[in-house]
This record gives C-alpha cells, sequence and structure tokens, in this order.
C-alpha cells in the first residue's frame, strides 16, 4: 500500500508559501491574500482536494488567532455577521457537488476588483455613511458561501466590513472570530462530501507547522502598523487575489 501523503515536490512548492500567506492573514494584516491559498494549491492538486486539505491548517490559525485578539472582539458586531455567514456554509454545502468551481472562481474575482475600483475611484468622504445592513447580509452569506466551495470568504465579507472603518486590531480580531466560527462549521460537511481522507489529512499535518509561523509574522505586523498602511495591505491584497481568481475562472 502507498504511503497515504503526497509527495509530489511541486505541490509542497506552492504549498508551503500558501500556507505562510493564509497565516499571515488569518491574523487580519492582508487579509486578501488568504484567498490565494487555495488557487495556489490547486496548481498542484484539484480544488476540492486543496480546501480539504487546508481545513486543520485553519483550525490551528483561527485558534492562534482569536487567542491573540481575545480582547478586541466587536461580540454586538459578531452576533449580526455569524448567522448571515453560517446560512452562506449551508449553501455551499448543498450546492458543492453541483458548483464549478472555475466559476465560484470567477464570480468571487470580479466582485472583488468591482469593490476595489469602486473604493479606490469613488472614494467615499469621511462622512460617509456606513453600508445598508441588508448589503452587509448579503456579503455575509457570500462570504459564507465563497468560503465553503474554496476557503474564499475573505474579500466579500471585507467588501462590507472595510468601510465601517475599524481600527486595525478590532478589525482583526472580529475578523478572526467570524472566520473561527465559519470554518469550524465546515468539518461536518466536508466529511460527509468525502474529503476528509487518510491521504489529505497526512498531507495536512506535514504542512501543520507552517500555521503557527504565518500567524505570528502576521500579529505582530497588526499591532505595529498604523491604519494607513494596514488598509493599504488589505486593499493589495484584494487586488491580487480578485485577479487570480478571475483568471482561474476563464482562463
Amino acid at each position: 500500500m502507498d504511503f497515504p501523503l503526497i509527495t509530489d515536490p511541486f505541490f509542497y512548492a506552492v504549498a508551503i508559501p500558501a500556507v505562510l500567506l493564509l497565516g499571515i492573514s488569518k491574523s487580519g494584516f492582508g487579509a486578501g491574500f488568504g484567498s490565494l491559498a487555495v488557487p495556489m494549491i490547486a496548481l498542484a492538486v484539484t480544488v476540492p482536494q486543496a480546501a480539504a486539505i487546508l481545513m486543520p491548517l485553519l483550525l490551528l490559525m483561527d485558534l492562534l488567532g482569536i487567542a491573540a485578539f481575545r480582547k478586541d472582539f466587536d461580540f454586538q458586531f459578531l452576533k449580526f455577521l455569524v448567522p448571515f455567514g453560517l446560512l452562506g456554509t449551508v449553501a455551499g454545502a448543498l450546492l458543492f457537488r453541483v458548483l464549478d468551481a472555475r466559476t465560484v472562481a470567477a464570480i468571487v474575482g470580479g466582485f472583488t476588483l468591482l469593490f476595489l475600483a469602486q473604493r479606490l475611484l469613488f472614494a467615499p468622504r469621511p462622512d460617509s455613511p456606513p453600508p445598508p445592513k441588508w448589503l452587509g447580509a448579503l456579503l455575509t452569506v457570500t462570504s459564507g458561501f465563497t468560503s465553503f466551495v474554496a476557503h474564499a470568504g475573505g474579500p466579500p465579507i471585507s467588501a462590507y466590513v472595510i468601510p465601517l472603518r475599524l481600527s486595525p486590531v478590532k478589525y482583526t480580531a472580529t475578523m478572526a472570530f467570524f472566520f473561527f466560527v465559519i470554518n469550524l462549521s465546515k468539518w461536518i460537511p466536508y466529511a460527509w462530501l468525502g474529503l476528509l481522507d487518510l491521504r489529505n489529512m497526512a498531507t495536512s499535518l506535514v504542512l501543520l507547522p507552517l500555521a503557527p509561523v504565518g500567524v505570528w509574522i502576521g500579529v505582530r505586523l497588526a499591532r505595529t502598523i498604523s491604519p494607513l498602511w494596514f488598509y493599504r495591505f488589505l486593499y493589495g491584497g484584494m487586488f491580487l487575489t480578485g485577479v487570480k481568481l478571475l483568471w482561474d475562472g476563464v482562463a
């Protein structure tokens, strides 16, 4: 019997930087970069397999993230976000087998670039009102859905939360807790879909030591960087994510 582990060197050449980027994004710093992890790993394996391999790493990263920012959550805001995010994961689980991952990637990528264009070309004034709650609900459902399908939930919810102008630490903490709940809710559906097999989980264990390294780098940056540069990096991460996902969907 073959050893239940991916041994292809090219897989690790793309997986190692992908895991580090994901860890950095889990701290809130450069959050958009986290959505690049599945597309990067999918250069070597299928999208569902890439998503499954990342599940144990996401759990560890989420635990490290909420431990680092446990005193900074906006619980009132989370009471609004979490139910809509969970609704999105339910939709993702039900539609997972009939959806083309490339189509989902293209939609998320196109939406991300449109949001950035709107923010940069029509920058809001300091006294601009926050986005309406109905839009926040829709974007949060979309975030849960795209998180389930391709761990790409960052761009949709960022499109709602960034205009609220939270401080870097509060933004980071709130997103860390939100995605902890969302990612935890995906374990049973992923097992039901047959994605958590021995080969994928053994490969996850090999990559697991990289998870705290990425989170540590991101936490250090998130606590020291100015709000101006924090959001510049967010926009940069979202731009690269949007381009990569759109390319994956239409190429």
